[in-house]
């Protein structure tokens, strides 16, 4: 007679290291998580979407980043700093080779500009400039429009952006300070956005 060992969803059988999800652990474990995407989720979207000019790619990439963290949960919420560890796992499944293709196809319409921000009594003069800027920036390399997102969007010092990127300060200056000359001298030339 073959013996039968019971597993759990996963496949992993009792006794196993967070096996049983309804254990106090796990259910603190799961609820440390659940807290932090309810508290995190809406910035954490904002930020993939400033950085990606793509509200659906912006979901796919928190919503892989959410769940690779959900099963790793318990080593990032012993962190000094979850947010900021999940934060650059958003900014590296960004600039991973596997989103390359999908970041050229950049939305700049007025209808994806105003699912991103609902418009508040804006002008056709603003809608213009913003359209034009969000295209000016799209055509930017991904390393140097991370940076400009990190710090003008998120507020972030050039510590906190060395950090996500993995890079030194000096190389986040030098991404800042590269993208705002490519923006100045495209400033009054029409850009096309490449697909």
């Amino acid at each position: 007679m073959k013996r039968v060992t019971p597993v759990d969803a996963r496949g992993r059988p009792p006794g196993f290291p967070g096996a049983n999800d309804n254990t106090a652990e796990g259910g603190d474990v799961r609820d440390g998580f659940d807290e932090f995407v309810a508290d995190r989720l809406d910035r954490l979207l904002r930020y993939a979407t400033a950085m990606t000019c793509d509200k659906h790619l912006a979901n796919d990439i928190v919503q892989d980043v959410l769940l690779r963290a959900r099963d790793r949960w318990a080593r990032i919420a012993a962190m000094d700093a979850p947010y900021l560890y999940v934060k650059r796992m958003v900014t590296n499944e960004y600039l991973s080779w596997r989103r390359r293709r999908a970041a050229r196809d950049v939305s700049a319409s007025h209808a994806a500009l105003e699912e991103v921000a609902p418009p508040v009594a804006d002008h056709a003069a603003r809608h213009a400039e913003r359209d034009a800027m969000r295209r000016r920036i799209a055509v930017l390399p991904r390393r140097q429009r991370a940076a400009l997102v990190l710090r003008y969007y998120e507020d972030s010092t050039d510590a906190e952006i060395a950090a996500v990127l993995g890079c030194t300060e000096s190389t986040v200056r030098s991404h800042i300070s590269r993208a705002l000359k490519t923006l100045r001298v495209n400033e009054n030339t029409p850009v096309e956005v490449l697909r």
